[in-house]
């Protein structure tokens, strides 16, 4: 049997759905005549709830309930919200101050949930909320990243979450005090609000005892546990459902207060009732990404060897601990710490602050993009002070492919890896040569071109096991029933056509079942790039099962002993008979002979180990210093993302990362005032790239087969954006370094741009 699929490059079935208006989403699929929830929302960062007197909205038309905190815990519900926190380096544990699903007695950002109104429709539940009084008692507000300020928490009297370190700390300090040459550059990673397509939603009924409870998540179990304990019911009266999900990104991998609210209003007034956030309410509430500044350090040997790295980061939690907030730039940002570099000795530093904003927790790539920005600019940065050309400076240290299976400095193990022979690549595909030609004629006509490198590397996060269910079906299809969540990256085709090249069962007849609790036991969910290696392991697992029970059965049917029956990856053979039947013939025969018990066949496989998805990423960016005005002009991307099932999928998950990668390093900038409003909550003051500001992009796959699965797969739904966000600055600060810019920081805007070629480094960092 095949281990890996066949690689071909098959067009997404689910596409025809979506491109002809029949996708399923929250809004297509709400309960007709369900009241509709209105949120009343923090209009300050920071303040005492003096007043809230909800009696006028209660008495409003059409409003049905009206919710506050009190109300939640008076029903019974456990009100705080889960988050998961980091030990501290003296092995104390981070902070983890209560947070609540709505305001108790004090808001800590704009957007921060107070209330909820439900009514017979959005209109009356929005008006009832302005009936709504609330008196709030401004205080202090903090946005920057230091230490001290306006207590936000009890619990953090200096506003610091945490105070996490990793490696030897002696040891990295010692190896500065004698290196040859030592380079450090303080590296700012801006906020940015995922925006997904589809805004968070969600909506929920209470029918014959059960809670029925529809989102757009990347995972049911979560959800249906979390909705379980908070609200006091057994796990089998919770079913949760998740339809077409418009994006998630990392943003919808958790819960959120209002999902609770609104799974308590449906109990309580046995009526459906649905919630749907608005863009800019979206953009108040929605956990934002990144936000951290770090000074990074890099030893050498006289021969450019590097011998110990050293990062101390600050990154900003907002407000509150959100579900995963505390790990992401710590135990995250250290899988990859040393990326693909032979560096032995590392000391990684990370304090977490609380401010007054929005919560921050996982955006594509969580922590390992963060990790590897940082490394690949400071890569770029010792090239440059250290007089050798940044490509060679990778090569010197890349871990040799002898050096395999890599034991880290923070813990991995790297299975394989060939670094070199992907980056010469990647120089052939951009054609590196043809660079020189191209920077001189920019320059004739007044414009700066720079080239920019990033060679970064993945570690795939997640449960490493899942499962697989194959149901035959009356009709001659098949049914696969998956723990992973689509939202939007092509499950339905690639896990099809990865049964199909496991089983010989057309992809055609075969649909892809997945987001529903009662239908799929167990599920790990979708994050982290884990689906498509995990899922496939599970249905490699699912076939082997399936043909084992086939095999006895067929033995009867074709008079051979049941170890003489094997499967070829299409049919069934046994010496000495002239049966040769596909596995849907076979589930045929054993439904004519009313054998139910072959017509589903499950199984759960646990990876060996995590892989690590690698490649290199090279943008040029053009740069009008009359203007400001950059354009990233040319992006080639060489990945190893091991075997491909699909390589037209693998390019389109790579597009979409690199170009939300561009998005955040040229022109996505969160702004608040100094009282904590949010200035950038509309698509008229946050900027996304649209197809103008994005080039072509080059894909060239370039497979090192992991040994930790048998299809020798990495994953890939994560890795544009990991290399993006350093080729790019690389390239733009390649682009100024003759103009004697030293620094250019995200978002690399007109006015920052234009004003630094004006006024120097200082201020391309504000």
């Amino acid at each position: 049997m095949e281990k890996f699929g066949k690689s071909q490059p098959v067009k997404r079935v689910e596409d025809v759905r979506f491109l002809t208006g029949h996708g399923n989403y929250l809004e297509d699929c709400a309960p007709d005549g369900a009241l509709r929830a209105w949120v009343l929302r923090s209009p300050v960062a920071h303040g005492e709830i003096t007043a809230l007197d909800v009696a006028e909205a209660r008495a409003a038309e059409g409003v049905h309930m009206v919710v506050t905190l009190q109300d939640l815990q008076a029903a019974g519900l456990i009100t705080t919200m889960d988050a998961t926190v980091v030990k501290n380096r003296d092995k104390s544990d981070g902070a983890a101050p209560e947070r609540h699903m709505l305001a108790n007695g004090r808001v800590r950002f704009v957007g921060e949930p107070i209330a909820v109104v439900v009514a017979d429709t959005l209109e009356q539940a929005r008006d009832a909320g302005e009936l709504i009084e609330v008196d709030i008692a401004d205080l202090p507000v903090k946005l920057d990243l230091e230490a001290g300020g306006e207590p936000l928490h009890a619990e953090a009297p200096d506003n610091k979450a945490f105070d996490w370190g990793m490696g030897d700390e002696e040891a990295t300090k010692a190896a500065f005090e004698t290196a040859a040459h030592t380079v450090s550059l303080q590296v700012a990673d801006n906020r940015i609000i995922v925006n997904a397509m589809e805004p968070r939603g969600c909506f929920a009924s209470w029918e014959a005892e059960r809670l029925h409870f529809t989102f757009g998540g990347q995972g049911v179990w979560g959800a249906k546990s979390q909705l379980a304990a908070k609200l006091g019911l057994e796990e089998d009266a919770v079913h949760v459902m998740t339809p077409d999900v418009g994006g998630g990104f990392g943003m919808k991998a958790m819960t959120y207060p209002e999902y609770f609210v609104v799974a308590h209003a449906a109990r309580t007034l046995a009526q459906p009732v649905f919630w749907m956030s608005d863009r800019t309410e979206a953009m108040l509430s929605d956990n934002a990404g990144r936000d951290l500044t770090s000074l990074a350090e890099l030893a050498f040997d006289a021969d450019l060897k590097i011998t110990a790295y050293r990062v101390q980061t600050r990154c900003n939690l907002g407000a509150y601990n959100s579900q995963f907030g505390q790990p992401i730039q710590t135990q995250l940002f250290s899988r990859v710490l040393t990326g693909v570099y032979d560096i032995k000795t590392t000391w990684l530093q990370v304090e977490g602050i609380y401010t007054n904003t929005t919560q921050v927790d996982a955006y594509r790539g969580a922590g390992r993009p963060e990790a590897i920005y940082v490394l690949e600019r400071l890569m770029d940065r010792a090239a440059r002070e250290l007089g050798v050309d940044p490509f060679e400076l990778h090569r010197r240290n890349f871990i040799a492919p002898a050096q395999f299976p890599y034991a880290t400095a923070t813990g991995e193990s790297y299975d394989v890896g060939d670094f070199a022979m992907i980056l010469s690549r990647a120089c052939e595909e951009a054609d590196m040569q043809g660079f020189a030609a191209r920077r001189s004629a920019d320059v004739a006509n007044g414009k700066l071109r720079g080239v920019g490198l990033c060679y970064y590397i993945e570690s795939i996060l997640g449960d490493p096991s899942e499962g697989a269910e194959v149901e035959f079906l009356e009709d001659g299809r098949v049914n696969i029933y998956v723990g992973t969540q689509s939202n939007g990256q092509g499950h339905e085709t690639v896990y099809a056509q990865f049964l199909a090249d496991q089983t010989g069962i057309p992809a055609d007849k075969i649909t892809t079942i997945q987001g529903d609790s009662d239908r799929i036991a167990k599920g790990g969910g979708t994050g982290g790039s884990r689906s498509v290696t995990t899922q496939a392991n599970a249905t490699l697992a699912t076939v082997e099962v399936m043909v084992a029970a086939f095999a006895p059965f067929l033995a009867d049917e074709m008079g051979v002993e049941a170890e003489a029956v094997h499967f070829d990856g299409e049919t069934f053979r046994a010496p000495g008979s002239n049966l040769t039947p596909s596995l849907l013939e076979t589930a045929e025969m054993a439904r004519a002979q009313g054998r139910v018990d072959l017509l589903r066949h499950t199984a759960r496989a646990q990876l060996p180990g995590r892989s690590f998805p690698n490649g290199a990423h090279i943008a040029e960016v053009v740069i009008d210093p009359e203007t400001g005005v950059s354009v990233v002009d040319r992006y080639t991307v060489v990945d190893d993302f091991g075997n491909l099932i699909n390589p037209m999928l693998a390019e389109g998950q790579v597009h979409g990362g690199v170009v939300q990668g561009l998005g955040q390093a040229m022109m996505e900038h969160v702004v608040h005032d100094e009282d904590g409003q949010l200035l950038t909550a509309t698509f008229m003051d946050y900027a996304l790239p649209r197809a103008a500001d994005v080039p072509m992009i080059d894909f060239t796959s370039e497979p090192v087969p992991s040994t930790q699965n048998p299809m020798g797969m990495k994953g890939c739904g994560e890795a544009g954006t990991v290399g993006a966000l350093a080729a790019v600055a690389n390239a733009v600060q390649d682009a100024t370094w003759d103009k004697g810019l030293r620094q250019v920081d995200m978002p690399f805007t007109p006015l920052k741009l234009w004003e630094a070629l004006r006024n120097g480094t200082k201020a391309a960092c504000e």
